[in-house]
């Protein structure tokens, strides 16, 4: 059973800066794509992030410059460094892995299977 664990989230003013992490103990599959997603209040799940296997990234239009993606060597561990945050970035935020891939090739499109963390509140305030 793969397990994502995402952590970090929480509350920040506008134009603050948040981590949230994504573990994913016991992942064993060799080679992958990475994913941060987001569902905003009223809104359908959007992508954020994506980073695959080579350490290529992909970025939402919204969230250019001001996020980041990466991947921790050596360990399961997924990031998303969030910088000048804003209210409309508010939203549970979701952690994915696809072996095949399709997270980062078919982003920002969500692809019909992945495996998916329980998702991570962050709230900005204007």
């Amino acid at each position: 059973q793969v397990q994502l664990v995402e952590s970090g989230g929480g509350s920040v003013q506008a134009g603050g800066s948040l981590r949230v992490s994504c573990a994913a103990p016991g992942y064993t599959y060799g080679v992958n794509a990475f994913g941060w997603f987001r569902q905003r209040p009223g809104k359908e799940r959007e992508g954020v992030a994506a980073l695959d296997h080579d350490g290529s990234t992909k970025y939402a239009d919204s969230v250019k410059g001001r996020f980041t993606i990466s991947k921790e060597n050596g360990k399961n561990t997924i990031y998303l460094q969030m910088n000048s945050l804003k209210p409309e970035d508010t939203a549970i935020y979701f952690c994915g892995a696809d072996p095949r891939r399709r997270l980062f090739r078919l982003f920002p499109a969500q692809p019909d299977f992945a495996y998916w963390g329980q998702g991570i509140q962050v709230t900005v305030s204007s």
